[in-house]
């Protein structure tokens, strides 16, 4: 089995505990760049870059991160209504050749009306699913054709392009890859009809079996096959005692006011996906693990105050490793993850957890193949042993 890890860059901030600001990290160029380092040289697939009005922007972070890393892919969010497809199709291209084809695209359709209107879009929940098919089917013909010099016309209820074209074409052939999430059923069917691999936030396995179950159904009906990914938080540590001691320190600092506006705000936005984030902890009324692990290891403790995934792995490395392999079971090969901090946490996670996963997922790391000290000498004498398990 092979499984693609990746982390997450904290374009909204970074901290030790969620809600405050105590224990806040200035957020920096440099920060970023320690984040994006780790990940690439601990192993990571990539790194995802959110967007959004608490975010800064994810193609200008994207590019800072490009010098200081080798191998990283970006998973950089696009949301239809904020550029027009062309521009977008020309930002793609452009970054995927100056990065050597390591971009990947986060459609991101948004859920937070008044957000939106904010940027322009003054489109309903239904309409901007018809934006986003049309966004994405415009987007990936233009990349597609570049790379054999040809235009592209479309007429759509919302979008229009003439003779659209490339003059220069991505690395990565026909377009790269575009990664999407959504739980309404019009989300559903786009993933299905347009999409590469399709991420659901951290949901039971019960509810992320029949989502996956519904987009495959639908993507068979259009002929094609789609991937499947999840995004999670994750507090390991090397008991589960201490593990869940984390948890409930990083919300520990949280009022319950500061969790009540969070829930209202929440509960203004139309997303079907933030709405059943809210409705895996009882609006933030207790805050201690029985009420608030929904699932064996499954926390929703970081959804009092975030929004979109709001769910954690918390457990023992042994037990998170468990929890990532039921839900590959279910078909999931993608597992984009996060901690506070993120800095800490990358390190943390792979160091603990890596050694768990299959082998394939082993022999991608770097330093498999040891030409240096691994760990600290022993009395001056040995380096210590790499286990082969």
């Amino acid at each position: 089995m092979s499984l693609n890890v990746f982390w997450f860059i904290p374009t909204h901030g970074d901290s030790r505990y969620l809600g405050t600001a105590e224990g806040a990290r200035a957020l920096s160029t440099e920060y970023l760049q320690q984040v994006a380092r780790a990940a690439d040289s601990l192993g990571y697939e990539g790194v995802l870059i959110p967007t959004g009005r608490s975010c800064e922007d994810p193609w200008v972070v994207a590019a800072s991160l490009l010098p200081v890393t080798q191998r990283l892919k970006f998973l950089v969010a696009v949301r239809p209504g904020l550029h027009q497809p062309a521009l977008a199709a020309r930002m793609a291209a452009t970054f995927d050749r100056l990065s050597g084809g390591r971009l990947l695209i986060n459609l991101v359709t948004g859920g937070d009306r008044a957000e939106l209107e904010g940027d322009g879009v003054f489109l309903d929940h239904a309409k901007r699913y018809e934006q986003s098919a049309e966004f994405i089917r415009i987007w990936r013909e233009i990349l597609a054709r570049s790379h054999a010099g040809e235009s592209f016309d479309f007429e759509g209820e919302h979008l229009q392009v003439k003779g659209a074209r490339l003059l220069f074409p991505p690395v990565q052939q026909p377009y790269p890859p575009v990664y999407f999430g959504g739980s309404s059923e019009p989300a559903h069917e786009l993933a299905a009809e347009q999409v590469d691999t399709y991420l659901t936030w951290g949901e039971p396995p019960a509810e992320v079996a029949r989502k996956v179950a519904d987009v495959r159904a639908r993507a068979a009906r259009h002929g094609r096959t789609v991937r499947f990914g999840i995004r999670l938080h994750v507090i390991v540590r090397e008991t589960e005692a201490e593990a869940w001691d984390a948890a409930e320190r990083l919300i520990s600092r949280l009022d319950d006011a500061t969790v009540e506006r969070a829930q209202a705000a929440f509960a203004r936005m139309d997303s079907e996906g933030q709405r059943r984030m809210a409705a895996l902890h009882a609006q933030g009324a207790r805050r201690d693990r029985a009420s608030l692990e929904i699932s064996p290891n499954l926390w929703a403790g970081v959804g009092l105050v975030r929004g979109g995934a709001g769910t954690a792995l918390v457990g023992s490395p042994q037990q998170v490793a468990d929890r990532i392999q039921e839900y590959a079971a279910l078909g999931l090969d993608t597992f984009v993850l996060s901690g506070y901090p993120h800095l800490e946490e990358a390190y943390r996670f792979a160091e603990l957890v890596f050694p768990l996963l299959p082998r394939a997922v082993q022999n991608k790391l770097p330093g498999r193949v040891l030409h240096s000290p691994f760990g600290e000498a022993v009395a001056n004498q040995f380096v210590p042993r790499v286990s082969q398990s």
